[in-house]
């Protein structure tokens, strides 16, 4: 079983390998008792997040469903799945 907070810190790439930076927060949705995962949120716009300053432009969530494998300190996301707009951070 993985924690949420063992997520957050990880490197973040796409499975053909282009980093798109460190994971920095998650989003989820409350259901009843339960909490889901829907996205990673990386990059340096994703730390302003983390801190509670939104950014305008909210880019830089990956959607939880894109994520195809954790390997260590890497976590991997499909390519098709990565916002254009998502840089390394």
């Amino acid at each position: 079983m993985r924690t949420l907070t063992s997520l957050v810190g990880r490197e973040v790439a796409t499975e053909d390998g282009r980093p798109l930076g460190s994971c920095r927060d998650l989003r989820g949705e409350l259901a009843s008792s339960s909490l889901r995962v829907t996205a990673l949120v990386v990059g340096r716009r994703g730390w302003l997040e983390h801190l509670g300053i939104r950014t305008r432009a909210r880019k830089d969530a990956i959607p939880w469903e894109a994520v195809t494998r954790i390997e260590g300190a890497l976590i991997v996301v499909r390519d098709d799945a990565v916002p254009k707009e998502a840089a390394k951070g």
